[in-house]
């Protein structure tokens, strides 16, 4: 169950690993609360509702247990996924991830403006929102992304949006950490300028079950034109069914 990052949608975070998982494992992606086509709500967006949504999209689809894989936002989603509904979690993949994103000062008064634009984003009609939107964002990306990635971003709620960076900020698993479980790959983006190494290492040593696959790039690896990261995913997916399988009896394995 691939979980994407803040901002992004499912296709925008995924694309260039679609075709190599879909090798593998069977794979499904949906777009979070508020970004592309994902559910729109009047309440505040919260991290535990989008986990309660893949367990609920999993009842939908008549899965038992799944192994959320998430990047960025998605790897908090998917620490909160094991949290909420750990019946449900066979193991997890967390990529370019975090136990918390606001430690340092300049952090917390970055997740603080962001608080204070989505609260006024409230207090915006959503006519102006769009307008701004586009003006602001869209605009910026449409000579770095192809068309049809402007398209995807262009279908985010920017309310609900900011309100996930704002759930982003508060977010941190270092309490419970320690009690997962199931087996774990932590993908460590070694030159991550967004969340820092050290926070991505700590991630990965406070999880007893983890094993840990660096790679050699920045935040933004998983659709950077590297044709390493795909298949480094996939050893990551592949390594968590592996321990799945080597601790189940033989005729209930994860196929």
């Amino acid at each position: 169950m691939l979980l994407h990052g803040w901002t992004a949608t499912a296709d925008l975070n995924w694309f260039r690993c679609y075709q190599a998982l879909g090798e593998r494992f069977r794979v499904l992606a949906f777009d979070l609360r508020g970004h592309g086509r994902g559910i729109r709500s009047r309440r505040s967006f919260r991290l535990e509702d989008c986990a309660d949504d893949v367990a609920d999209l999993a009842d939908v689809l008549g899965l038992g247990q799944f192994i959320p894989v998430g990047y960025s936002m998605g790897g908090a989603l998917a620490q909160l996924v094991w949290r909420r509904h750990p019946d449900r979690v066979a193991g997890l993949v967390l990529g370019a991830t975090a136990p918390y994103f606001a430690g340092a000062r300049n952090e917390r008064r970055s997740f603080l403006g962001i608080a204070g634009l989505a609260a006024l984003a409230r207090l915006t009609p959503a006519q102006v929102r769009r307008r701004l939107t586009e003006q602001l964002y869209l605009q910026r990306k449409t000579a770095a992304w192809d068309p049809w990635a402007v398209q995807e971003a262009a279908t985010h709620e920017w309310r609900m949006v900011l309100e996930a960076g704002r759930a982003i900020g508060s977010f941190s698993s270092s309490a419970w950490l320690g009690e997962i479980d199931v087996p774990v790959s932590v993908v460590i983006t070694m030159r991550d300028r967004i969340v820092p190494v050290h926070r991505q290492l700590r991630l990965f040593e406070q999880i007893r079950t983890a094993e840990a696959f660096r790679f050699d790039g920045d935040h933004d690896a998983v659709i950077a034109r590297d044709v390493r990261f795909a298949p480094l995913l996939v050893q990551a997916c592949q390594s968590v069914v592996d321990r799945i399988d080597r601790a189940t009896p033989a005729d209930q394995a994860v196929l």
